[in-house]
């Protein structure tokens, strides 16, 4: 009995440039996340990130902003006072992650209607 072992993509893969950045922003919500800091206001506050994404929890946020925090692609300022107030805005090494977010939003909007044209 000769059984071949099925390779995973995730496998090939391995150490690459793609799988890595494919681990820091995986995740349903973590692109949306650094795209929200990008627009009119590059710091935003919790509340103001759960309102603009709208379907996220708050334990499903703040851990993903804490992901995103240790993976240095956000920045987090804590000010000492009552209530506490923190915001939330890109490192460097998040917004070079931008133009590739920039990048697959314009590959969708020229894309998005291919199925439809297709038949």
């Amino acid at each position: 009995m000769n059984e071949e072992r099925v390779t995973s993509p995730c496998e090939l893969l391995g150490d690459t440039g793609f799988a890595y950045t494919l681990s820091l922003v995986s995740g349903k919500y973590k692109m949306i996340i650094l795209y929200s800091l990008t627009g009119t206001s590059p710091i935003l506050r919790f509340n103001e990130l759960q309102r603009r994404i709208g379907t996220i929890s708050y334990r499903t946020l703040s851990l993903t902003l804490k992901e995103l925090e240790s993976d240095g692609l956000i920045i987090r300022n804590e000010y000492p006072q009552i209530p506490p107030k923190v915001e939330y805005s890109l490192s460097k090494r998040g917004l070079s992650l931008i133009p590739v977010l920039d990048m697959m939003c314009e590959w969708g909007n020229v894309h998005r209607n291919d199925e439809i044209n297709k038949n």
